[in-house]
């Protein structure tokens, strides 16, 4: 498609493309794909979508395991509006395009001798759609990702530019750190950056009750601290993540990461579809093989920040407060022991915020523990979940849980009132922004209706 003749711009649509999140859970056909280049062209789209009545769904890298990007109206892709705008190295803050993955941002900010304080564990994901859902890592003294952001610029339904920070438009702000994709098109990102810095990574075995009764430590003793359970078992592996003046150094192996962290554990899960009972055994056989004794990595923070998420996945991820930890992760093992038909694929990742004020931040005043469930689809084989996912989602509602927004959950509007104090604050700057509902797509609407 091509609609030229009475737009001072030419904006070029797609018909016919289909778009599929990272771990093909989830997909759609929109009716038209763009790639703009500029904030003019983006303007002609939404130009266009008022005109012809259609919705718009902006998105990043499609990592999200859920379907809060997809859309069947117009979809743009901000691939392509991807630069480095400003780097002030005084400040240390980077301004960047919404649309740069921050694989490369990375890369640049290593140039000036910056980097982010944290980073989630995936990095083929935009500026814009990082903040957009929530994204976080681990460390009780960081926020989560959105908490870096300084400042950001919005083009809005209506074709305005708003310029957001703490203090100007201080509240499309606060509600524009965690966005969702509803309140416009994010155009541009300002982080709060630190000096470049380099981690040590240390692994190592322990056991779930020995982390739960010390948890207080663990956290006092790594900034970076999180623990990955293997359930039906007792085992657990630590991972500390320190700065450190040491020069890079790497204990890891290609042939158990690869050859059997990847493809025996893919083979062995999927035999285990047949054979559910495996599960458990395959637990405590991985434990045993990759993760018994202590492993030790020094390199620049983003390449351990990053690992490679390997395997396509289902996901849940839920922040419940801090001194619910021990209670819920107990209730969790309890109530697999207690269901012996459910399977339950390592890790589960437990991982730990700093509480903050955007409004719908899981971590929204509050410091918080992540609790993140996996099920793997090994060769892209669906296994049953749905018994675990309603367990689980039942412990993490009893004891205050918020779900991370990119990922598959069941809560409504009703849920996310209990949640979110400043829930209601945020629906009235988007009903303010967005008055038509453009951004909205049947994720969002079950967030918001």
């Amino acid at each position: 498609f091509c609609f030229s003749s009475w737009f001072l711009v030419q904006v070029h649509g797609q018909g016919g493309v289909k778009f599929q999140n990272w771990a093909k859970t989830y997909g759609s056909s929109p009716e038209l794909y763009f790639q703009p280049t500029s904030v003019e062209e983006i303007r002609e789209i939404l130009d266009m979508a008022r005109q012809r009545n259609k919705r718009v769904k902006v998105v990043g890298g499609g990592h999200s395991p859920s379907d809060i990007a997809c859309t069947d109206d117009f979809m743009i892709q901000m691939g392509k509006m991807n630069r480095v705008l400003k780097v002030d190295k005084e400040k240390q803050q980077v301004m960047v395009e919404g649309g740069i993955f921050l694989s490369d941002l990375n890369v640049e900010l290593n140039k000036h001798g910056l980097a982010l304080a944290n980073l989630g564990a995936v990095s083929e994901v935009a500026a814009a759609g990082v903040i957009g859902t929530g994204t976080h890592n681990t460390g009780i003294k960081h926020g989560i990702l959105p908490t870096q952001v300084v400042a950001l610029t919005l083009l809005t339904a209506s074709g305005e530019i708003l310029e957001c920070s703490e203090s100007i438009n201080a509240d499309i702000f606060q509600a524009a750190r965690l966005h969702l994709g509803c309140l416009g098109v994010v155009l541009t990102v300002t982080f709060q950056c630190v000096p470049q810095f380099h981690l040590h990574e240390v692994a190592f075995p322990s056991t779930l009750t020995e982390v739960l009764d010390h948890l207080e430590d663990h956290l006092k003793r790594s900034q970076y601290f999180r623990f990955l359970w293997f359930p039906h078992t007792e085992n657990v592996s630590v991972i500390y993540q320190d700065p450190t003046n040491k020069p890079p150094s790497s204990s890891a192996s290609w042939f158990w990461d690869y050859a059997v962290g990847y493809y025996l554990l893919e083979f062995l899960l999927w035999m285990s579809t047949f054979v559910p009972t495996l599960v458990s055994w395959i637990n405590r056989f991985f434990f045993w093989l990759l993760f018994s004794s202590r492993v030790e990595n020094i390199n620049i923070s983003y390449k351990i920040f990053n690992y490679e998420c390997r395997f396509k996945q289902h996901v849940q991820d839920w922040a419940i407060p801090i001194e619910k930890t021990k209670e819920a992760l107990l209730e969790l093992k309890a109530a697999l022991e207690n269901n012996p038909k459910i399977v339950a694929h390592y890790p589960v990742e437990v991982r730990f915020a700093r509480g903050d004020g955007i409004w719908l931040s899981p971590c929204f005043q509050r410091d918080s523990c992540y609790v993140n469930i996996i099920m793997y689809r090994p060769y892209g084989k669906n296994v049953p979940r749905l018994n675990y996912w309603l367990i689980y989602e039942g412990i993490m509602k009893k004891h205050g849980g918020r779900p991370h927004w990119a990922k598959a959950h069941s809560c409504t509007r009703k849920d996310f009132e209990k949640m979110y104090p400043a829930f209601h604050k945020f629906c009235s700057v988007r009903e303010k922004l967005d008055p038509t509902g453009m951004f909205l797509n049947t994720y969002l609407e079950k967030v918001f209706y």
